[in-house]
């Protein structure tokens, strides 16, 4: 038995036993072949919105079939209340709204968009949007400049989808206090 736990014997034998438990645990680990991406309910933050801005908030009418609300972040610093939304598309891409009433609204639009170079305008319900690109970034941005606020729709997700994104947007009429 000693020679066989000892020298290059000893080592091969413990290699295989090491491989073989290795394996049997790959064998019998459930393995994540289905796609899991956490869902949020944003319902108390789309509330919390309209309370606290003091400008009208737009929100999807509904979630688009097939995209599943990922992040949502509600802000307010003195008065400045910013809330950003995120989707997964139904391509599972990225695709955000975001809205603030910061000063000037420009900087806002420039920071969400990684971009101050308009590509083009895009007519979504009548309402003309600005279109930037950022190339290096794989980003799309759709930007509305309001007199109180800045409505951004932006990220990796192609036009079709952030125009999709933008038409769903309705007024979140503000709750009563």
């Amino acid at each position: 038995m000693r020679r066989f736990t000892e020298g290059f014997y000893g080592y091969a034998f413990a290699l295989i036993v090491c491989l073989a438990a290795g394996s049997l645990i790959l064998f019998f680990m459930p393995n994540g072949k289905s796609e899991h991406i956490p869902r949020i309910d944003f319902s108390i933050d789309k509330v919390n919105a309209a309370r606290a801005a003091s400008y009208t908030i737009e929100v999807p009418g509904q979630v688009l079939p097939n995209w599943v609300p990922t992040s949502s972040q509600l802000t307010d610093k003195a008065g400045v209340v910013t809330w950003r939304l995120g989707f997964a598309t139904d391509k599972r891409m990225h695709a955000m709204v975001a809205q603030s009433n910061e000063t000037p609204l420009a900087d806002f639009a420039n920071r969400m968009a990684n971009s101050d170079k308009a590509t083009g305008t895009r007519q979504i319900n009548g309402t003309a949007w600005e279109e930037r690109f950022r190339q290096d970034k794989n980003q799309r941005s759709l930007i509305r400049i309001l007199p109180d606020r800045t409505i951004v729709v932006t990220g990796s997700a192609d036009w079709d989808e952030l125009t999709a994104l933008a038409a769903s947007l309705v007024v979140q009429p503000k709750p009563a206090t």
